[in-house]
């Protein structure tokens, strides 16, 4: 009951979002400024978010916290967060930095400033993505691909022995104890630091209490809770079945619906769960993890029998079948994933998620060679197995003429050996029974001396292509762990079609875009040194306002007797442009820059720090229309 309600909500968890969200707009509005102190904060967002206990964060000019109330969602809409300002603000320019959790459960922050009464200087500087915890974002990513890797062994490895049917199960039960186990512990491990992820703090918050709390309050925490319920629901399942010769219907079906959910504690709190058809996306999400995991959960299942037993050609050949269609379902839910995350072609070079799904794609063609060379070695291991049952058949007929009572042993060896893929240190004849009844029948005559019809040895072409076929399987299984990390990767990242909403967002919904860049500079002087912070507002074709902050080495602000801004754009031979900056009381600043053409413009700060030193330092600066 627990479990089918956890469920439940995650399937009804996902809204109709755009995955990652982005700031559509706030107020006040970033940049601007207002007569009178605000009585509140609203942030608008491009998806619902969820809120931590310390999502918000106000900012005065010399960079001192400013005590805020409580956040909540406004009028019941979950894209749209309200904080209150319990006191009143002086006069000067505050900084808003914010962090909330998306619909697809990866966390985003960022910052805005405004302005009361007038603009002034500030020493908060705003927060480029240093928000996060290094340490506990690598143990989280390193949590997540061991989480990818178990549940591949787990389920890959039962589906294996479930329709291949391998006749002897016993070396696979070692990668299914792997693969639970280590699934259960990376679930574990990912919900202890769910916390600390999402406020960006160090892995020691992962024991705090609170934070245990919230993890539960949130849709990824009770999917990972999901996760344990099930795996230990598997785990009975395996044990009940453990001792039968063949899984029963009833085994295979509820061990379907297991796989099925499984899947879904990852569809129902990653990317398919938010942005456009989601319920489609999610059934994606679903086939594209189950197909991901019978191919490469089956190698290692494949790769863990070949070398010890004799494996039967049907167990291979079927397996063959299984993942040429787990092939077929990967390639069809791709190409819709991919479609559905990039949103345009020009997003696969230009955006980071683009990037990262090229590389994952010229892995995929490297898997599909291999897989093609196994296969086609398997086919050629079968038609020489095929060959050496005719030998074997014919040696057999002909010793029946001379020795009827040893027919039928020798027979039935030949045709257990016919049906085997065997290594070259095992028989293939091992473990066959002994015929009915043949304890108790009266000795035979001894057989006329010199060589029987016995099994033949593997010849050199069969042990040839017995080890072709561990070498194609072995870079299949490397490959495929290849292509599950950069999965994971893709997990994480902001897909192109998000970004490009997020881009569309800031420039059209009302949110200012700002072109922020700092100039460092070193005189080589004790004390010479600092660097430059320059906005350009809206950063874009046209006028625009130009406000320069210094900071000392300390971090700290500091006043210099003269600051000389010029921009060139040398494609266009244009310029340099004077942006004409004057002193307003410690910051400098203009409002009547224009740039009137787009492209790469070289920005040039000559910053003099006394009568006899000054340094001219320049940076790039794209300007957009």
């Amino acid at each position: 009951m627990l479990l089918g309600t956890v469920l439940v909500l995650l399937l009804l968890g996902g809204g109709p979002a755009s995955a990652h969200a982005a700031l559509r707009s706030t107020d006040p509005a970033d940049g601007s400024v207002v007569k009178t102190s605000p009585r509140s904060i609203t942030l608008t967002f491009t998806e619902s978010v969820g809120l931590l206990d310390d999502s918000f964060r106000l900012l005065d000019p010399k960079n001192q916290r400013v005590e805020l109330g409580g956040s909540a969602h406004a009028e019941d809409r979950a894209d749209t967060v309200r904080v209150q300002v319990p006191k009143k603000l002086g006069t000067g320019t505050f900084t808003v930095a914010w962090r909330v959790v998306s619909a697809d459960s990866h966390p985003v922050s960022g910052a805005f400033t405004f302005s009361v009464g007038k603009a002034s200087p500030t020493t908060a500087v705003l927060p480029s993505g240093g928000s996060d915890n290094p340490a506990t974002d690598g143990l989280y990513n390193i949590g997540r691909y061991l989480a990818y890797l178990a549940a591949a062994l787990l389920v890959g490895t039962a589906a294996f022995v479930a329709v291949c049917r391998p006749p002897d199960t016993r070396p696979l039960r070692r990668p299914l104890l792997i693969g639970g186990w280590a699934l259960t512990g990376s679930t574990v491990f990912l919900f202890f630091l769910r916390a600390p992820y999402e406020a960006g703090t160090g892995p020691a918050g992962a024991l705090d209490p609170s934070g245990l709390t919230r993890t539960l309050d949130g849709r990824p925490g009770l999917a990972l809770l999901a996760r344990l319920l099930l795996v230990a629901a598997a785990a009975a399942l395996l044990l009940r079945q453990r001792k039968r010769p063949e899984p029963t219907p009833a085994a295979l079906v509820l061990g379907t619906v297991l796989a099925v959910a499984l899947a879904l504690t990852w569809a129902g709190a990653e990317h398919a769960s938010a942005g456009i058809q989601v319920p489609l996306a999610m059934t994606s999400s679903v086939l594209h993890l189950l197909a991901m995991a019978v191919w490469l959960g089956g190698l290692v299942a494949l790769i863990t029998l070949l070398p010890r037993a004799s494996v039967p050609s049907r167990v291979v050949t079927r397996f063959s079948r299984v993942a040429g269609i787990a092939v077929t379902v990967l390639v069809v839910t791709g190409v819709y994933q991919s479609w559905r995350g990039l949103g345009s072609v020009s997003a696969l070079t230009g955006t980071t998620y683009g990037r990262v799904l090229l590389a994952k794609l010229a892995a995929v063609i490297l898997l599909l060679a291999a897989g093609a060379w196994s296969r086609a070695t398997v086919t050629r291991q079968v038609n020489l197995t095929r060959e050496r049952r005719v030998t074997v058949e014919a040696a057999a007929q002909k010793e029946a003429k001379v020795l009827e009572p040893v027919r039928v042993g020798r027979a039935s060896a030949a045709e257990e050996s016919s049906d085997t893929v065997v290594s070259e240190t095992v028989p293939a004849t091992a473990g066959s029974p002994e015929p009915a009844g043949a304890a108790d029948a009266p000795e035979p005559a001894a057989p006329p001396a010199g060589p029987g019809p016995k099994t033949p040895p593997l010849t050199p072409a069969e042990s040839a292509h017995s080890r072709a076929l561990r070498r194609s399987v072995l870079l299949e299984v490397a490959v495929s762990v290849v292509v599950l990390v950069l999965t994971t990767i893709l997990t994480g990242t902001l897909p192109g079609r998000a970004a490009a909403e997020a881009a569309t967002t800031q420039a059209t919904g009302g949110l200012p875009v700002a072109s922020v860049t700092t100039i460092p500079f070193d005189l080589g002087k004790p004390g010479l040194r600092g660097k430059v912070q320059i906005t350009l507002d809206p950063g874009r074709v046209g006028d625009n306002s130009v406000q320069a902050v210094v900071y000392g080495p300390d971090g700290g602000f500091v006043t210099i007797p003269e600051l000389r801004l010029s921009f060139t754009l040398p494609s266009q031979d244009v310029g340099p442009l004077d942006a004409e900056l004057t002193d307003r009381g410690g910051y400098w600043a203009s409002d009547d820059l224009n740039l009137p053409i787009p492209g790469i413009w070289e920005m040039k700060a000559t910053i003099r720090v006394s009568d006899i030193d000054q340094i001219s330092e320049t940076a790039d600066v794209p300007i957009q229309r």
